[in-house]
């Protein structure tokens, strides 16, 4: 069996046009490996509902991670990509959140240049490939094994559960394990991840045939 730790933490999000998708928690449902986590809701633990459930956490996104020193990082990125009005907004959310330990992974220059305003909207995008419409618990994601998810980037990135582990990402350099979750907030729920991962580079676009030159 999966097993699944609590724990306490938060993340990150988006550009113009991302933002737009953050306000709108829908789901494609073209291919069925290609799920939004907007299509999965667990019934409140207990029996309880939904709302004596969201009444506890009293605290938004944002909040639940400046209330914790391990996720400076991420508030300074949050703040830095111009996200905080954003994930203090309803939501829901469900939001993969990169630890201090997970941003000490990248390159000194790579965070300081991301951190910087000239790169707000790449900084931007890297923190929507956490972020998915919708809410889900910890125990309705180890239903997408094997599944792809769309983020609120647009891009997607695949669950795996094996041996009692959840990771997310796409493919073996580009993964991060799932090390807490469950932790709500007043908009939507947060898992605690392990690493950064990034988003896919856009596929280049093949260039235009040329015309045939008139003899």
């Amino acid at each position: 069996m999966v097993k699944l730790i609590l724990a306490s933490a938060g993340l990150v999000i988006p550009s113009v046009a991302l933002v737009l998708a953050l306000a709108c928690p829908c789901s494609d449902k073209g291919d069925d490996q290609v799920v939004g986590f907007a299509e999965y809701k667990a019934p409140p633990a207990g029996g309880g509902t939904k709302e004596s459930e969201s009444a506890a956490a009293t605290l938004d996104i944002v909040a639940t991670a400046d209330s914790n020193k391990d996720f400076s990082t991420l508030v300074t990125a949050i703040k830095a990509a111009g996200l905080v009005d954003v994930l203090k907004g309803k939501g829901p959310f469900t939001v993969f959140a990169p630890t201090n330990a997970a941003f000490d992974k990248l390159p000194k220059e790579t965070l300081a240049n991301l951190l910087k305003p000239e790169n707000k909207a790449q900084l931007a995008g890297i923190l929507a490939f956490h972020v998915v419409p919708g809410e889900v618990k910890a125990a309705e994601a180890v239903k997408l094994d094997g599944k792809s998810v769309k983020t609120v980037n647009g891009a997607e990135f695949k669950v795996t559960v094996k041996d009692g582990k959840v990771t997310i990402g796409t493919g073996e350099k580009n993964v991060a394990t799932v090390t807490k979750t469950d932790i709500l907030a007043s908009n939507g729920v947060i898992h605690v991840i392990d690493t950064v991962i990034l988003p896919p580079a856009p596929a280049t676009p093949a260039p235009a045939p040329k015309a045939p030159e008139k003899k």
